[in-house]
């Protein structure tokens, strides 16, 4: 049965999930911010919230807004999931933080630091490559193919069968959806890719010395069992490839877009880091999140009642002219900390240390690398229910 606002809120009827959308989603976010904190979605029956700090505020509140009702439209207190539900995303503290410690200590700021000179001498050699030759695929020559080329190998995966590790990262983020086209489709397409990834992540499938052996041995001190060790392993596989090939995507795209902000990085390569968490905040890889109330509760004056679907518009908080200023111009050097592109609080995007170092060290081959990057031709948006990114992006690079 449709739930109906307890309460007077403004409403939309658009729908968040169409394609006319996604191909252009900035006039409905203004839309959605200037209504109100709280607005009522007609279409879905939920509550949204676009203003960056009732976004923030839900993001920070676990207790009362929950996860482990599911980050989707579907509740999964009413509704069965598709698939067993992540350990980290779609679970709450305590059971959140004893898998979470897991992956943290696997993917901490140390071991980046030890992966770092190996992905710098991959960034280098492909970009090399690239430069030569001039005219590039900005999406599957560099932003699908350096992920590919590092995470796989860091995670400990076969070679063989990789190419179902982008399938089923965009299934998973397809599923949080409505049951769309975009879903419907993502669903009658999962079963090899569901097959390959489930496999993968057994023990005696992985490399000794990668992360999901690492995960693994985990289950051998009891900080997790033997049977959530494997869904532990596609957490990882699922937050740590596709956030990191539309946010590399993303700052392609703004440098093909913006030539002075690409100029100012190759007096500076020491802003790489500060422009591809600038694409995140501008272009938001990842649009939007769901979380369900356990309490009634006031949110900005609004009284939202228990077992409740929030709706968190996270691309359109990370342009709030409220907190951002001049949000729509893309700034390398703008202090973009506390923007909500990888989330925030207990349920931050684990693999978000991975896609900052993946996403800086290309930036900085790039600007040693090319003088100039520029659209080739009509890029191409790639559709799902929650990311934001491109599955084409003709560009041309000219050589430094």
């Amino acid at each position: 049965m449709r739930v109906t606002a307890a309460e007077t809120l403004p409403t939309l009827d658009f729908d968040p999930f169409d394609i006319s959308y996604f191909a252009d989603p900035y006039p409905d976010q203004e839309r959605l911010r200037e209504a109100g904190p709280v607005v009522w979605l007609s279409r879905y029956g939920v509550r949204a919230v676009a203003r960056y700090t009732e976004v923030h505020a839900v993001l920070n509140d676990w207790q009362t807004f929950c996860s482990s009702r599911g980050v989707g439209l579907s509740d999964f207190a009413v509704e069965k999931p598709w698939r067993d539900p992540s350990l980290v995303l779609e679970t709450d503290p305590p059971e959140h933080d004893r898998a979470r410690a897991v992956l943290q200590r696997v993917v901490s700021p140390i071991v980046m630091r030890r992966l770092r000179d190996n992905m710098v001498a991959k960034a280098d050699a492909l970009v090399a490559e690239l430069v030569a030759r001039r005219e590039i695929d900005g999406i599957r020559d560099l932003a699908q193919a350096f992920p590919l080329s590092v995470f796989p190998d860091a995670v400990g995966l076969v070679h063989e069968g990789r190419e179902h590790l982008l399938p089923y990262a965009g299934l998973a983020f397809n599923a949080f959806g409505p049951d769309n086209e975009l879903r419907r489709e993502a669903l009658a397409r999962a079963a090899p890719h569901v097959a390959w990834v489930t496999e993968q992540c057994r023990r005696e499938n992985l490399a000794p010395d990668g992360f999901g052996a690492q995960i693994h041995a985990a289950a051998d001190t009891g900080e997790i069992t033997a049977d959530e060790a494997p869904l532990l392993v596609r957490s990882l596989l699922t937050a740590g490839l596709d956030t990191t090939v539309n946010g590399i995507g993303a700052a392609l795209y703004c440098m093909a877009r913006f030539p002075d902000a690409f100029a100012r990085l190759r007096e500076k390569p020491a802003l790489a880091r500060g422009a591809f968490e600038e694409a995140i905040r501008f272009e938001s890889p990842v649009q939007t999140f769901f979380r369900t109330t356990t309490r009634e509760v006031e949110l900005s004056g609004a009284v939202i009642p228990e077992g409740q679907k929030i709706m968190m518009f996270l691309a359109a908080a990370n342009r709030d002219p409220r907190h951002w200023q001049d949000p729509d111009t893309y700034n390398i050097e703008r202090r973009t900390s506390g923007h909500v592109g990888f989330g925030f609080g207990v349920h931050m995007c684990v693999g978000q240390l991975l896609a900052r170092l993946e996403g800086e060290v290309l930036l900085d081959a790039l600007a040693r690398r090319a003088s100039d990057i520029r659209l080739a031709g009509e890029p191409v948006r790639a559709f799902n229910n929650t990311l934001r990114g491109l599955d084409s992006l003709p560009l041309v690079l000219t050589p430094a």
